[in-house]
């Protein structure tokens, strides 16, 4: 399988970099300090044609592929981590599943304010008893004449404190074959977005709650029976969430090195101690390899969206490498990387959360065994048979 980069490939990852290292270099600490989404970055990479990469054209996105979206965001996260989200929101999040499936309509409608970076899209996905057990969830939705009345909660949604459109698994009947989705605005009668709370990394988040909820029914993103759509889709974000966990991988990696070969100890430069030249050499390894993982995923998606064995195990090994790369990178650079002033202690919390949203580790590697063995593996307790 060829990894190789065309030549316009190399040559937008490139402008993209450049754009970074002059413009968005100086500043990166403070976004990574900062509890809000940087939409005056959002605004800029619209201009720049880095927000709807993979959407085509005709819906006002850029036309390319998964691999220029993965280029954009890493060489974007490499220089300012904080700034990668922006191109995740552009372009992996639900917004990915919202262009593959949304109506002629509902695309007029939002996609304009979301691929000029005015306004943000948020999942309301997880539960407080649905989190890996995603279908276990509980939010209903209901018919009436022409609306869709909506009850239930959702936790943890990424950009869900600022969100102004919510794409939101619902369960329209019993089982998997009931759940589907619907887009819900922020000034939908009966739909309250809670007081925001923090996660490890400064980001904010707010549960959505939804009493009697009432939307348009042209608001129904899938209806029942579309939750193995809308999971085909979420592997796009699970791309998004691996390709900066590499990225900021190697930006912790990059600070870590600096420092290794100009700081001094006991009359030597760091980088001259066999103890931290491992520590170097393993993050290397391990972040080349995730890498490779990460861009045979792309690749095999090339042609429609990822595979979702491929996609779990570039998650799984990208998440691993890039939270392994910050935690040396701190080790390395001590107080000094510990310090809220450095990038490095926010890698380390960035990357941590990844093992978590959007599939944790755990849940990726049942799923990569799943593909191994060829069956499915179910986590749930035997039901218990019949009486006689």
């Amino acid at each position: 399988m060829d990894f190789e980069l065309t030549e316009d490939q190399r040559i937008f990852r490139d402008t993209v970099r450049r754009f970074a290292e002059n413009e968005l270099a100086d500043g990166a600490a403070e976004r990574a300090a900062a509890d809000h989404f940087p939409r005056e970055i959002a605004e800029r990479f619209a201009e720049m044609g880095l927000l709807g990469i993979t959407i085509p054209e005709a819906d006002g996105g850029s036309g390319g592929g998964l691999i220029e979206a993965i280029l954009a965001i890493q060489a974007v996260a490499e220089v300012c981590p904080r700034s990668g989200d922006v191109v995740q929101a552009g372009n992996f999040g639900p917004i990915r599943t919202f262009a593959e499936y949304a109506t002629a309509e509902q695309k007029a409608r939002f996609l304009p304010d979301l691929l000029a970076g005015r306004t943000l899209i948020s999942l309301g996905m997880t539960e407080p008893d649905a989190g890996s057990a995603v279908t276990e969830l509980k939010t209903s939705a209901r018919e009436e004449g022409d609306e869709v009345v909506i009850n239930g909660a959702k936790i943890f949604g990424t950009h869900s404190a600022e969100a102004s459109v919510f794409l939101v698994y619902v369960r329209f009947g019993p089982g998997v074959g009931g759940i589907g989705s619907v887009l819900v605005e922020r000034d939908a009668p009966g739909f309250t977005v809670g007081k925001p709370s923090a996660f490890m990394n400064g980001e904010e988040w707010a549960p959505l709650f939804f009493d009697e909820c009432r939307i348009p029914k042209k608001n129904v993103l899938l209806g029942a029976g579309g939750f193995k759509k809308q999971i085909s889709g979420f592997n796009v974000e699970r791309l998004g969430n691996a390709s900066r966990a590499v990225a900021v991988g190697r930006h912790a990696f990059e600070v870590a090195r600096q420092h290794a070969a100009t700081r001094k100890q006991f009359g030597r430069p760091l980088c001259e101690f066999q103890g931290l030249q491992w520590k170097f050499a393993e993050m290397a390894v391990k972040l080349e390899s995730a890498q490779l993982l990460l861009m045979r995923a792309a690749v095999v998606a090339a042609e429609g969206l990822p595979d979702a064995h491929q996609t779990a195990m570039a998650k799984l090994a990208c998440n691993e490498a890039g939270f392994f790369a910050a935690n040396e990178a701190l080790q390395v650079m001590g107080g000094l990387g510990f310090s809220e002033e450095s990038t490095v202690q926010y890698c380390l919390r960035r990357t941590r959360g990844w093992m978590i949203a959007g599939g944790s580790i755990e849940i990726l590697k049942n799923r990569i065994a799943e593909g191994i063995f060829e069956r499915r593996f179910s986590q749930r307790p035997p039901k218990p048979e019949a009486a006689a």
